[in-house]
């Protein structure tokens, strides 16, 4: 029996552990500049790959990620099953009654997504054949339908990812866009995977191109209605008879595995059976919200990183790019999807602003459209230009998605405490034993960090004290100042254990106190941040381990880890609603 030899296993934990760390830190550092997590596990990917490890220490990344032989085999194995397991996890959130009070908005933009940017590049792959390096051994069809089908389908894991990280996804606006993204994706699949079929000779498992349609087709009606009834039904039984949560975890793995291996047997990507399993199975109002938390938050943090982070790793973005190619490529694409997505969502009933969040939405490409190009490079359909051109503007199009969206509608992210506190302004015995003196000593602590001098700090902070009294109840007291020049919001921390009478109409004493300070002219900082520490200290045991919190670094974890001070939502539980 054929295995892996020691240094293959080493080499691929090597790459694994290199992977998921890379993304893992760009990732958050894409957080902290109001981007999409998503955006920095791929470009961790890129930076690992030939463009810049590569090019600077081959030998190296020859070694850790090579382009054939058992570890390359294994590393492409997992990372196709951390991508089905997102997509599955993705569909557990889809709200198919949401999604059906959506229905007219999400057909329009379904169509007209898909209509005009599939004319628009059919056309273009007719007009500009120099442009775009169209092989003149090739049939023009050929190219024509496969690059109109590239520019029609949706990144659907990172259309996905994105709306959850700007905590869109199960709202309304988050339901029209996937269900178009849905519905945009599985034609576009079943027409590349019919051009491949007819024009390259290749079957399937031996699955003709008319049978492939007609069994997807009845397998996304079965999964969607006996399918889901089914999975109801069995729900309970699974929760009574079975080990819980693991029983239900395992059934439901299980069960997304076997779909996956299903659809990619009749020619469709696997990813589309994991995701269908998700959406039957997340209607049940039998799964508990611990059975999705649980495989949810370990889907995010390992799988979708490993996946997204190993987008790049064989891409030379130098070598192949062509300046004229990518910026005609991105145009194109743009305005096809953005135009069709948003007269179909303003036809559809929708406001125009909405409307054209909805296109910018759908405009997003990413990994879908990653994987279609990596499939026609190796059937010769493109070449290495076109593919690192398409590449290019997938990731251009995620990249300006989110903040487009978050614009248009008028949203901004609520600020988290977390993400503001200043650890050489942690006091953790305070020595002020009234709140004038605790205002004072927090300011001297906080002074250098924010730029602005202590007395400044304490006597503005010390004039609104006196306005109202800040002790917000369960022993916290966040007194604050507005103040001019500041560029972003600090905070500094503060324990009195034995507590200090801040005149609270809550008549108890604070022994936590926050003094928080925002720009001058943000008057939504300071509501975001006095929120949010006022959701982590709700809890009695946050309060406790909080006062034995004997550095920035305990209280910091403590406010991270905690779920009410991630803004009260986990990733895949958020439910909003838009302003109007």
């Amino acid at each position: 029996m054929e295995k892996l030899g020691a240094d293959d296993i080493l080499r691929l934990f090597l790459a694994l552990g290199v992977v998921l760390g890379a993304a893992r830190v760009c990732s958050e550092l894409f957080r902290r500049i109001g981007q999409p997590a998503v955006l920095g596990e791929i470009l961790a990917g890129v930076l690992l790959g030939p463009t810049l490890l590569g090019r600077f220490a081959p030998n190296v990344h020859a070694y850790v990620f090579p382009a054939t032989g058992a570890v390359a085999i294994s590393f492409h194995a997992l990372t196709t099953v951390a991508i089905a397991l997102f997509l599955f996890v993705a569909g557990l959130e889809i709200d198919l009654k949401t999604m059906g009070r959506q229905s007219r908005a999400a057909t329009f933009v379904g169509v007209l997504g898909l209509a005009v940017p599939f004319g628009v590049g059919y056309a273009a792959a007719y007009l500009l054949p120099d442009l775009l390096h169209v092989d003149t051994g090739l049939d023009r069809r050929i190219f024509a339908l496969f690059f109109a089908t590239a520019l029609s389908v949706s990144a659907l894991p990172v259309i996905a990812k994105t709306l959850m990280d700007l905590h869109l996804y199960r709202s309304d606006f988050g339901m029209v866009v996937m269900a178009a993204a849905i519905g945009n994706d599985l034609v576009g699949w079943i027409v590349f995977g019919v051009l491949l079929s007819q024009f390259q000779n290749v079957e399937a498992h031996g699955v003709g191109a008319g049978a492939m349609v007609v069994l997807m087709l009845g397998f996304v009606l079965a999964m969607l209605t006996i399918g889901r009834r089914a999975l109801h039904a069995v729900m309970p039984w699974l929760q009574a008879h079975m080990s819980w949560p693991a029983g239900v975890l395992g059934f439901a793995l299980t069960l997304t595995l076997l779909a996956g291996a299903f659809t990619e047997y009749i020619g469709i990507h696997a990813i589309f059976g994991a995701f269908l399993v998700g959406v039957a199975l997340g209607d049940s109002s039998h799964l508990r919200e611990r059975e999705r938390a649980t495989i949810g938050e370990f889907t995010s943090s390992v799988f979708a990183p490993l996946f997204f982070g190993s987008i790049g790793l064989h891409i030379d973005f130098v070598r192949y790019f062509d300046p004229a190619m990518c910026g005609a490529i991105f145009l194109i694409a743009c305005i096809g999807k953005i135009l069709g997505c948003g007269l179909g969502a303003r036809w559809g009933g929708m406001a125009w602003r909405e409307a054209w969040a909805v296109g910018f939405a759908m405009n997003a490409r990413g990994a879908m459209e990653i994987v279609l190009g990596l499939l026609a490079l190796q059937y010769g359909i493109v070449g290495e230009p076109m593919f690192v051109a398409l590449v290019v503007m997938a990731l251009g199009t995620s990249v300006m998605s989110g903040p487009v969206v978050q614009r248009l509608l008028g949203r901004v992210a609520p600020r988290r405490a977390a993400d503001h506190l200043i650890a050489r302004a942690f006091v953790p015995r305070l020595a002020a034993r009234d709140r004038q003196a605790a205002i004072v000593e927090l300011a001297r602590a906080v002074a250098n960090a924010a730029g602005v001098p202590a007395e400044q700090i304490a006597e503005i902070a010390w004039r609104r004290e006196l306005l109202s009294p800040t002790g917000i109840g369960n022993a916290i007291a966040v007194p604050h100042a507005r103040i001019e020049g500041l560029v972003q919001p600090v905070i500094a921390a503060g324990i009195s254990r034995d507590g200090i009478d801040i005149q609270s109409l809550y008549g108890t004493r604070a022994q936590i106190v926050f003094l928080i300070l925002t720009p001058k002219d943000d008057a939504r900082a300071q509501l975001d941040l006095v929120a949010s520490l006022g959701r982590s200290f709700q809890d009695p045991e946050i309060r406790e381990r909080a006062l034995q919190a004997a550095s920035s670094t305990e209280l910091l974890a403590l406010l991270r880890t905690d779920r009410h001070g991630a803004d009260g939502r986990s990733l895949f539980t958020a439910r909003v609603t838009e302003r109007p």
